[in-house]
């Protein structure tokens, strides 16, 4: 088959279909991977087809909006800077890239042009949701800034909640969308919370421990596992990470997120944690404008380190709340640390504190002195420690690729229609 994979956001959201893309292709697959020219150079490193979706300029102008990483403020600023502009691109890319009887779409939680494509061009489209966050429900909900109604309440008033959210991002999304679909003769889309999900295949890339499906999730939703892709064996280590690594206690890492610009906050109370605790440490961040000048013996500076090489090794991890990263460091059997900003960074936590492996703190509540005492507590629990290393046990990367792989080949157009892949 021809797939083209349409991953829209930031490293952590390109990142997994970068590794299914890798596991399609071994399987006799040809994959394009249809993202920001930003990304150009991972998807070809990944020997991996790769068609533009805006440039480098066009991801570091949304990257640089302060508004992207505000819990009300997030979702407006990335409709208006990166998915408004995707519709035309997205359906020029399928356009020139398909081959009938034998294409198929697999599109990220934002990729709503790729659900015209499928009415237009008749190929099948499967949605592929990061997190758990993307499923609203009136049981276990998703846990979001801006939603007042907790998890107690009564079914009723959480539907009430998520009818309520869900005029307001159609305010936000349909005057777009639908002027993009009266363009191409189709007709206007609406429900967008409800509706964001391709019906021929919703594909959840999270185990059912992690996020449990619920009774009113999309019923051709399939939940396989974490992909795990983080550029291992696609760029060197830095050449001064392992001496740092044996030369002492293990490192807590600290990272606010690939895409965070404006972390510099966020690194001078790691660093005023740090000595706090007297704990050695990890800054991951490719802004190096972020990072304080002076950093105390212990402390390290690194662009990037694929997780999976350095959070084996590390005491904790204290990071934004990103899925993809909560899934590394939950690999690693550590304790988490979260300070949850923006996007599904608050029900990571949620999540994070089910399982019993870490806490977080507001990002008022980020400072030295708070952090400090909350490590002591996370790293002198052995309950919590063990919690941790008994989640790790429950990985099974190559089941679960097996098993996305499988779901996706399930829609091979040449296929008869059945009932269940």
């Amino acid at each position: 088959m021809r797939i083209l994979i349409y991953a829209m956001g930031s490293a952590g959201d390109v990142h997994p279909f970068a590794g299914i893309g890798r596991a399609l292709q071994a399987r006799g697959h040809e994959v394009f991977v249809i993202t920001s020219g930003y990304f150009e150079d991972v998807v070809r490193r990944a020997g991996l087809g790769f068609r533009p979706m805006g440039t480098i300029a066009d991801f570091e102008r949304v990257q640089a909006d302060p508004h992207l990483w505000h819990p009300t403020k997030a979702l407006p600023s990335i409709i208006r800077n990166a998915v408004d502009p995707s519709y035309e691109l997205i359906l020029g890319h399928a356009r020139e890239l398909h081959q009938p009887g034998r294409t198929l779409i697999l599109a990220s939680s934002l990729g709503w042009g790729a659900l015209a494509v499928r009415e237009l061009l008749g190929i099948p489209v499967a949605t592929v949701h990061l997190a758990p966050s993307l499923f609203i429900s009136a049981h276990r909900q998703p846990v979001l800034h801006g939603a007042p109604v907790p998890q107690a309440a009564p079914r009723w008033m959480k539907s009430l909640q998520w009818w309520a959210a869900g005029k307001v991002v159609d305010s936000h999304v349909l005057p777009n969308l639908n002027r993009f679909r009266r363009a191409q003769g189709l007709p206007p889309a609406r429900g967008m919370l409800r509706h964001w999900h391709s019906p021929d295949r919703v594909i959840a890339l999270f185990p059912d421990w992690f996020g449990p499906p619920q009774p009113d999730w999309p019923a051709q939703t399939r939940v396989t596992g974490f992909p795990l892709f983080d550029e291992t064996g696609l760029r060197e280590l830095p050449p001064d990470l392992e001496d740092f690594l044996a030369n002492g206690e293990p490192p807590v890492v600290f990272t606010p997120g690939s895409a965070m610009s404006q972390g510099r906050e966020f690194f001078r109370a790691a660093v005023d944690a740090l000595k706090l605790s007297g704990r050695r440490g990890i800054l991951l961040s490719r802004f190096t404008d972020t990072i304080p000048a002076e950093l105390p013996e212990g402390v390290r500076h690194f662009s990037y380190i694929p997780f999976s090489q350095v959070l084996p090794r590390a005491a904790a991890l204290v990071y934004h709340g990103g899925v993809g990263t909560c899934a590394q460091a939950l690999r690693a059997g550590i304790p988490h640390l979260v300070q949850p900003m923006a996007h599904d960074q608050l029900d990571t936590l949620s999540r994070v504190r089910d399982l019993g492996v870490g806490d977080g703190l507001h990002p008022r509540h980020f400072k030295a002195q708070r952090i400090a005492p909350m490590l002591d507590r996370l790293l002198g629990d052995p309950a919590l420690k063990a919690r941790a290393l008994e989640v790790s046990k429950r990985f099974d990367p190559a089941g679960w690729m097996e098993q996305t792989c499988r779901l996706v080949e399930a829609l091979d157009p040449a296929l008869p229609v059945t009932s269940e892949p």
